[in-house]
């Protein structure tokens, strides 16, 4: 399954740099951990701040950024089989999953209750 980590990035940060990586970084460990389970984990941020960038963003939150961010990860959902939500307030996040869950799709809530695959 294609499964898109939903999750903090932004939220709660101030717009502190750091803390926007931090979260980021917790989301990968996320995505690794889908990964070993035999599935493919994206982040729509992995997408949108290059695409951003190339438009000429300048940083994460900025107007630019703004007109991707969102957006994009919107049409991902579109493309994927299932949605890992994990733990953190996160506005984004949760309109993701209303998203996911108007389209049918899994909505995992623990890396537990997503299957294995023999690889």
């Amino acid at each position: 399954m294609l499964i898109l980590i939903a999750g903090p990035v932004r939220s709660g940060t101030n717009g502190d740099i750091e803390r926007i990586k931090q979260n980021l970084s917790v989301m990968e460990q996320y995505a690794l951990k889908v990964y070993e389970k035999g599935h493919t984990p994206v982040i729509g941020e992995w997408l949108a701040v290059p695409l951003a960038e190339a438009a000429g963003s300048k940083m994460m939150g900025d107007e630019i950024s703004e007109s991707f961010l969102y957006p994009v990860a919107h049409r991902l959902i579109y493309h994927c089989d299932a949605i890992l939500r994990i733990p953190g307030e996160s506005n984004g996040a949760d309109n993701d999953v209303i998203i996911g869950l108007e389209r049918g799709m899994h909505i995992y809530r623990e890396l537990t209750e997503i299957p294995g695959l023999s690889q």
